[in-house]
């Protein structure tokens, strides 16, 4: 049949093409192109104790992943860290920073550090819930 779509599964997609693909559209969407990405790490004992990722883009800081090693944890490693990616984002010019976080996780921790629920999707997973978070940022102090 003429103009038959196959759909193929790929379990090794090269998801940095799609990231980069869309950041192209969106560089030319809205005009901004200092679109970067960050790592940043605590170790210790030449191990990772604790590990956050994430991108600034236009004015906004995204933290895609926080996380302490379960040894680490209760001992100040993840705020420290947190601290660590605003004051990035603020270097690097951000006003406004995002997260995700599931019921589960730490929504009470990013609240003691400045972060409101600015939505939450029910059942994501199912019997639990996602709250996208925000915390306004200002001027470096």
């Amino acid at each position: 049949m003429p103009g038959q779509v196959q759909i193929l599964e790929r379990d090794n997609l090269d998801t940095a093409f799609l990231e980069d693909r869309l950041y192209e559209f969106n560089a030319e969407a809205t005009g901004y192109r200092d679109g970067q990405d960050f790592g940043l790490v605590i170790e210790e004992a030449g191990e990772v104790a604790a590990a956050a990722a994430g991108y600034t883009w236009g004015g906004i800081c995204e933290l895609k992943q926080l996380w302490v090693r379960a040894d680490h944890r209760g001992r100040g490693r993840g705020s420290v860290l947190l601290e660590g990616v605003v004051e990035l984002a603020r270097d690097r010019g951000c006003r406004l920073m995002f997260l995700a976080t599931h019921s589960f996780q730490a929504p009470d921790f990013y609240a003691r550090h400045g972060f409101e629920i600015v939505a939450t999707v029910p059942d994501k997973p199912l019997g639990h819930s996602e709250h996208i978070m925000r915390r306004t940022l200002g001027d470096k102090p």
